[in-house]
């Protein structure tokens, strides 16, 4: 009944967003409240569930949005996004933009976590669209389906680093497989979007034509000057996930501490903003008023930031209703071998939202079952720990905050969002589980 009900909320959202132009902020509210009413959950704990929800999504990822669209408004306005897009073109050609955003996320979304990857990025995603005269659906779609092979199946991202603990598996093999697995999983990416994906036309910038664009370039800042904001926190990240490292790499004292810090997302993306400050030519403290520059990105984040938390709240509500826990137990009954951990996963992230919780739960399912079926060597384990990151793929939708800041940062709508996002992370989830289980029937 749980799944039915689930499935309900789904569909009450797309056709009450789609159809009847319902804002998806109440949209999901009134999905995760209804969910709770009919699921018999406790009145409470269905409050408790939709504030927690809300609080914590925008803990996580509020401030670091507010950030981002800060960066990408002073590398907009200032000229510096299209300076940037121009030398990447040159170096990958006008009719290579996915391919170009697919690796960038691909990489970034190693050390970062993809929704901030996804934020850093999008300025610069809109920018190389513009300048190529292609559709932002294509580029935007190769750019998250990128973060998403990465975050889900490489560490030193949270869910297989607590995978591998759970399941005591070799950190370095984990890492090796995950890479053989993920290089495989991002051509496929690519492949869907550029050819279906880019077949949808969204405007990259709608607000500007090409005469203002030839304008701001004028007055631009040098390519340096403008891929610094975005390269130094995505830098600042990186060391704070080398710090972490079990091996503690930079060591245990003042070192970890202070990258630490400075390698927050929060830390680093406020960085990025006052290195954006440094942008325009002309600068003007008018700029970061109200009605300047800055006023204008606070705009453009609180709708993003709105309907991203309002995901975090139906996620939750679904988590603390049990359906998690009853698809677990359920399917880890049936004996699928390799597979067996994908489809726990997959079920875990399409009911509750969350990529990391996928993996996190399905590996403390796995946990007591790893010596029953036989995932007793190294590459068993990491083996298993891919396939439970392939399955913490299917599917991205209405319940994952990333869906919402891949949507709403893109300009999709939910039936777009669907066709185009959630669709992709389908096709990724199952190629990479399919390049899994190659390498388990030739070497295990």
């Amino acid at each position: 009944m749980l799944v039915i009900l689930l499935l309900a909320c789904i569909l009450f959202i797309v056709v009450s967003t789609t159809k009847f132009k319902l804002h998806p902020f109440i949209a999901l509210l009134l999905a995760a409240i209804g969910f709770g009413l009919l699921s018999g959950m406790p009145l409470p704990e269905i409050i408790k569930s939709v504030n927690g929800g809300f609080g914590n999504t925008i803990g996580y990822i509020g401030i670091v949005i507010v950030a981002g669209c800060i960066i990408g408004t002073f590398l907009e306005e200032s000229g510096g996004a299209y300076i940037m897009a121009k030398k990447i073109l040159n170096l990958v050609g006008e009719k290579h933009v996915p391919l170009a955003m697919a690796f960038l996320g691909y990489f970034v979304s190693i050390p970062v976590f993809a929704d901030s990857g996804f934020v850093i990025l999008s300025p610069l995603n809109r920018a190389l669209s513009k300048r190529a005269k292609i559709s932002l659906a294509g580029p935007a779609i190769a750019l998250s389906l990128g973060l998403t092979i990465t975050h889900c199946l490489v560490p030193p991202t949270p869910g297989p680093i607590a995978a591998a603990g759970i399941l005591q598996a070799d950190i370095g093999l984990v890492i090796m497989v995950g890479l053989v697995v993920s290089s495989v999983t991002v051509f496929a990416a690519w492949i869907f979007a550029t050819k279906f994906a880019s077949r949808i036309y969204i405007d990259p910038n709608p607000n500007e034509s090409e005469e203002q664009i030839i304008e701001k370039i004028k007055e631009a800042p040098s390519a340096f000057k403008a891929f610094i904001p975005i390269i130094i926190p995505i830098l600042l990240i990186v060391l704070k996930s080398v710090s972490d490292f079990p091996t503690n790499p930079l060591g245990t004292g003042f070192g970890k501490t202070f990258f630490g810090f400075i390698g927050e997302p929060v830390i680093a993306l406020i960085i990025g903003v006052f290195l954006a400050f440094r942008l325009p030519k002309n600068f003007d403290r008018n700029m970061l008023s109200t009605t300047g520059w800055v006023g204008k990105a606070l705009l453009a984040s609180a709708v993003i930031i709105l309907i991203t938390g309002a995901g975090g709240s139906f996620g939750m509500v679904l988590r603390n209703s049990g359906i998690a826990d009853i698809l677990g137990s359920s399917l880890s009954e049936i004996n699928l071998s390799i597979w067996l951990p994908f489809i726990i996963a997959a079920a875990l992230k399409s009911a509750q939202g969350s990529s990391t919780v996928s993996v996190i739960t399905t590996a403390s399912v796995m946990a007591p079952l790893m010596g029953i079926l036989g995932f007793d060597s190294p590459l068993e384990k990491a083996l298993v720990i891919s396939a439970i990151g392939a399955g913490s793929m299917v599917v991205s939708q209405v319940n994952d905050s990333f869906f919402w800041v891949v949507t709403q940062m893109s300009d999709m709508n939910v039936k777009t969002g669907y066709k185009l996002h959630t669709l992709g992370t389908l096709v990724i989830g199952f190629t990479a589980m399919t390049v899994v289980w190659i390498i388990y029937t030739v070497f295990c």
